[in-house]
């Protein structure tokens, strides 16, 4: 009772192709797999050392100043 059998996983298995189809089944295949790749890369991109690294901080300054011009400092004042 704590396992299924062979048999069970291939009725699970052909009840999700047929809800599915196997395009669709097929393009989810695909994207998992570049989604792991890009992780994958990007592991390796962060384990560089820090001096191999773009100047992003410069951009990200530039990025961030509309905010700061956006932001008011008021003072609630109560009334007596």
């Amino acid at each position: 009772m704590g396992s299924f059998s062979i048999w069970h996983w291939l009725i699970v298995l052909l009840i999700i192709v047929l809800v599915f189809g196997t395009k669709k089944l097929k393009n989810i295949g695909s994207d998992l797999g570049g989604a792991v790749k890009g992780f994958k890369d990007g592991m390796k991109e962060g384990g560089t050392a820090p001096e191999e690294k773009p100047a992003a901080p410069a951009a990200q300054q530039v990025a961030g100043t509309p905010a700061e011009k956006t932001t008011i400092d008021v003072e609630a004042k109560q009334k007596h």
